[in-house]
């Protein structure tokens, strides 16, 4: 598939500098950060939530779970994982699964938890499974400006940063 034709738009609206990074086909993102010879903090992944008012996108680094509670309060919404049937229709520009984080282009509200903001530079899925886009963070959040920085997430135990 390559890289999504709604983050392309993004990245080029945005005028952000980047590099695409190849990498063998995988299923997962703590499976693709080791197969791209990346850290897993550095690379971020969306997930997808809703309730009865629509979906709700979460960017966190791979190394991340999302805290439930955290979100819920911080958003005032009682947020569930969102089913996988409802990505393919929202997000039809990519494969199942890669998911970009900027999601605001899908005009979802999206959250970026702010470890992100952190590193010293960010990877993120270009809208299949096997392709990167790879840029410094103040370019990241740059792209992600829409979205509301909170905490919401926790290193998950026993994953390499």
């Amino acid at each position: 598939m390559s890289m999504s034709a709604t983050l392309q738009e993004c990245l080029r609206s945005k005028g952000s500098q980047y590099e695409i990074v190849h990498h063998p086909h995988s299923h997962s993102s703590i499976e693709t950060a080791a197969a791209a010879h990346i850290p897993g903090d550095r690379l971020a992944k969306t997930v997808l939530f809703e309730d009865e008012h629509g979906y709700v996108a979460a960017v966190l680094p791979s190394t991340y779970a999302v805290r439930l509670s955290e979100l819920w309060a911080k958003t005032g919404r009682h947020l569930l994982l969102a089913k996988e049937v409802d990505l393919r229709e929202l997000f039809k520009d990519c494969d199942a699964g890669a998911l970009p984080p900027v999601c605001t282009a899908y005009g979802m509200r999206t959250y970026l938890d702010e470890s992100l903001a952190l590193q010293p530079d960010v990877y993120f899925e270009a809208g299949d499974h096997e392709a990167l886009i790879h840029m410094g963070t103040d370019q990241f959040l740059d792209l992600m400006d829409r979205a509301e920085r909170i905490r919401f997430a926790r290193r998950m135990a026993g994953t390499p940063s």
